[in-house]
């Protein structure tokens, strides 16, 4: 069998795995519109509205990219009862989601991205400004005890856990342990975390990015060896079998026990439209060649390809099983 009938095996294998998405969620809102004037109040450009997108981001993206892969989802975490939570249950349903799990906490501001696009009516549109919305949960652990509740009823019926900790509170150190310990034997736990996967205990891998690296060696890593040197003292402090760590244009690096370092360059071009949820592509896709069976390599090639793809992509978007089935036949570093 060849690397690229291999790859494609894994990837149509997608729509018989459950995996479960354990994080923050996020709602992505995308206000779009066209410059009508300058203000006479303040020195700022005045735009029509056209028009305003929802769509699902942090966790939320992570678990719309396993959605479109064909992966049945098994989401944990929280939104507020609010009109922005009610908007990104909406749009995960949308992607075929089954939201039923996801804690609807009344008080709770659904933690919110929200960035202003302008541009001419036949011209892309650029962001402007954003603001975001962010709450914090109450302290009572009743929602928590609900998360811990809804981990330990999905996670035995999965194949594996995706972990996005975006550092609003979803994730603890606690849930992560209780994941673990309900996965079936050999199931996989895959976390990214902005700053924070030390603090989450062990885990089986993680995707940080080169500035996520740099906490834990206390510098920006650049070389194929100096990036390999970081992730391996991260993947030796989390007690984790591998670690992919995302390069943007320069693609990744994954390093796994007792072998050498595996250098991806990327995908596609590098000239890069947004990266707006790349970092969750790879979090939903690595984790998912991994429920398929995949070996670290071929997981790593997988993600890879679908953080090529997405990155061409504007705003928060996902990637599909057929994208990826044609960037396994164009890849040049996937051999026949």
């Amino acid at each position: 069998m060849t690397a690229r009938t291999r790859l494609h095996d894994l990837v149509e294998r997608f729509v018989t795995r459950r995996v479960v998405l354990y994080g923050d969620l996020v709602l992505d809102r995308f206000v779009l519109g066209t410059p009508k004037r300058i203000s006479r109040e303040a020195p700022v450009i005045i735009l029509r509205f056209e028009t305003q997108r929802d769509i699902p981001g942090g966790g939320a993206n992570a678990l719309a990219n396993l959605a479109a892969l064909g992966a049945t989802v098994l989401p944990v975490g929280v939104v507020g009862d609010d009109e922005a939570g009610g908007s990104l249950l909406g749009a995960l349903e949308g992607a075929g989601v089954d939201t039923t799990g996801i804690v609807r906490l009344p008080g709770f501001h659904t933690v919110t991205k929200v960035r202003i696009l302008a541009g001419g009516a036949a011209s892309l549109k650029h962001q402007v400004a954003r603001y975001d919305i962010e709450d914090c949960l109450p302290d009572h652990d009743g929602w928590r005890e609900a998360l811990l509740k809804r981990l330990a009823a999905v996670a035995p019926r999965a194949h594996a856990a995706a972990v996005s900790d975006y550092g609003y509170g979803v994730v603890s150190a606690e849930g992560v342990a209780q994941l673990r310990a309900a996965l079936p034997q050999g199931a996989l736990a895959v976390a990214d975390s902005r700053f924070g996967l030390e603090s989450l205990g062990r885990v089986d891998g993680a995707t940080p990015n080169l500035e996520e690296l740099a906490a834990t060696v206390g510098t920006v890593p650049r070389s194929d060896d100096a990036i390999a040197i970081a992730a391996e003292t991260l993947r030796e402090r989390l007690g984790a079998r591998l670690i992919v760590a995302t390069r943007g244009s320069e693609g990744l690096t994954l390093v796994e026990e007792g072998k050498a370092a595996l250098h991806l360059p990327v995908f596609g071009t590098d000239q890069v439209a947004d990266v707006t949820g790349a970092g969750d592509t790879v979090l939903a896709t690595l984790t998912l060649a991994l429920a398929a069976g995949a070996t670290p390599a071929d997981a790593a090639v997988i993600a890879n390809l679908a953080g090529g793809i997405v990155v061409t992509k504007l705003g928060t978007a996902t990637v599909s099983r057929d994208e990826l089935h044609r960037a396994i036949d164009q890849a040049p570093f996937v051999h026949d």
